[in-house]
């Protein structure tokens, strides 16, 4: 019995194409989930169960001077989550985990 290989032989073109449309795919899903992550978050600050991200800010610039460069929300062992990124002034990225309903730091740690 022999056994041909059929090898699937694709064109650069096809190649860089197929490249192209899986990051279109990945960037769009990402903008997906920033906007749904925004509209939980705003509707649990509307419902008081979360600090508004304004105050949420400034709590993390009181624990970290720099710029803010990501806020995410997440829900951890059913406690919500602020994980944020600031940028010091010697050019270091600083991650704090806030309490998303009382601004508490849980954790601060330089990011690799």
């Amino acid at each position: 019995m022999t056994l041909k290989s059929n090898s699937l032989k694709l064109s650069p073109a096809a190649v860089l194409l197929a490249t192209a449309l899986v990051l279109l795919y990945v960037v769009a899903t990402s903008f997906v989930n920033a906007d749904e992550s925004q509209l939980t978050a705003r509707k649990l600050s509307e419902a008081g169960l979360i600090l508004p991200l304004e105050k949420i800010n400034k709590a993390a610039k009181n624990i970290k001077a720099g710029e803010i460069l990501e806020t995410e929300l997440e829900l951890k062992k059913g406690v919500y989550i602020y994980e944020i990124e600031i940028l010091d002034n010697k050019s270091q990225v600083w991650e704090l985990n806030l309490d998303a309903k009382t601004g508490k730091l849980i954790k601060l740690e330089l990011e690799d």
